[in-house]
């Protein structure tokens, strides 16, 4: 349900709403937030509230300190794991100058434009999140280790699959916060998992990525665990994917999937430094069904980008490079502007590879382009690019591809 803000503050009232926590991420999609108590709700819809900025990382020095947090009242939802009397609730936020300036690092505000630009063409992209994640013992300390929660295996069961109610809880939660996974399973790592979600506009999808990964790490660790989200947890195991479904209508014949695709993969080099943003990212691309070459297929998912065995409402394509480091507003946006300039420029899509690219001879691999091999090429290719420039404000460019 979507809200106003006469309804959030009619809920807050009628709710036993105790306090309120105002969130927003930073450049790189770590996300934090702040918490108000009830009386200060109507000072943060007329005015904002202010914090300190040079706190967070890439938002600024101490000389310019001050930004203001503005909740958006469509994103209100409770927090399940507070207490049920005396409720907390969360918002997400935009961010501003004091003079009401939309902040140029607001990351949340960029996806928002994205979406203004592509309807005011003509179109909406849809987006669904698939995640992966590990499960780790904890240490006496209470301190992360990389012993994995189990050893099971892809889609195995229990007892194998240990990580059966951590899955479970943290659907539940979900869905009492008003997100519905589409599936879960064991993922081929000992210890990892994958949770999947249907098909939503591209803001909610960037804002359930944000609100599962919190969710998955709160229930981890009330069950004494500790989930890992990074690239590459363990070296000899495959990475955790965040594999980014996406389609656009209208698309009555498909033509506008298949342009959208080519926009894609025409952008998508100089989209590595966003979608792949660490060191570990380069360390999981290329092996274990993570893409290494700019090719597209149909069920084979040895591609950058494969179009699954769907019919109608449900055929999208998929973007398998990215990796859960990845900000998804930045990543969304970025997704958004190619795909759309794919579709304006009327692009066709190369000949399909029909080949596991993993097994491939050297000949057929010379017909590929290939994604950048570590975190300084993607940086170099990135502020090189024209396409990354006209849509990433250089505020952001600057921060994720400084030397």
């Amino acid at each position: 349900m979507k809200y106003s803000k006469e309804e959030v503050i009619q809920y807050v009232a009628e709710e036993d709403v105790k306090f309120i926590r105002l969130a927003f991420c930073d450049v790189f999609g770590n996300q934090k937030n702040i918490s108000i108590m009830p009386g200060e709700l109507e000072r943060a819809f007329k005015y904002g509230i202010a914090f300190d900025a040079s706190a967070v990382r890439g938002f600024g020095g101490v000389e310019r300190s001050d930004l203001f947090l503005h909740p958006d009242p469509e994103t209100l939802t409770w927090l399940p794991w507070r207490p049920e009397h005396g409720k907390v609730v969360r918002m997400f936020c935009d961010i501003t100058y004091p003079d009401g300036k939309p902040f140029e690092c607001d990351t949340r505000a960029l996806l928002k434009r994205a979406v203004s630009d592509a309807a005011a063409a003509g179109y909406e992209f849809f987006f669904g999140a698939e995640e992966e994640f590990y499960l780790f013992e904890l240490d006496e300390a209470g301190d992360p280790t990389k012993i994995p929660y189990d050893k099971a295996g892809y889609m195995d069961l229990a007892p194998d699959d240990r990580g059966e109610n951590i899955r479970r809880e943290v659907c539940l939660t979900l869905e009492q916060m008003g997100i519905t996974p589409e599936s879960s399973h064991h993922e081929e790592g000992p210890g990892q998992n994958e949770i999947d979600f249907r098909y939503a506009s591209a803001l909610t999808a960037a804002d359930n990525v944000m609100t599962f990964q919190n969710v998955v790490k709160i229930v981890a660790r009330r069950n004494g665990l500790f989930a890992d989200f990074s690239p590459k947890p363990l070296g000899n195991c495959p990475g955790n994917g965040f594999h980014i479904n996406m389609s656009v209508s209208p698309d009555k014949s498909s033509e506008n999937l298949c342009r959208m695709i080519a926009g894609v993969l025409e952008h998508v080099v100089p989209m590595s430094a966003f979608l792949c943003p660490t060191e570990d990212s380069y360390l999981r691309l290329g092996v274990m069904k993570a893409p290494r070459y700019v090719s597209w297929s149909g069920e084979n998912r040895s591609q950058l980008v494969r179009i699954p065995a769907a019919l109608g409402e449900y055929r999208r394509a998929e973007l398998r490079m990215a990796d859960p480091s990845a900000n998804p507003y930045i990543a969304f946006a970025l997704a958004i502007y190619a795909g759309l300039e794919g579709i304006e420029r009327a692009l066709d899509l190369p000949s399909p590879a029909n080949v596991n690219l993993f097994t491939a001879d050297a000949e057929t691999l010379k017909k590929y382009k290939t994604l950048p091999e570590s975190l300084e090429e993607a940086k170099k290719t990135a502020r090189e690019d024209g396409f990354i420039k006209e849509h990433v404000p250089e505020a952001i460019l600057d921060i994720y591809c400084k030397n």
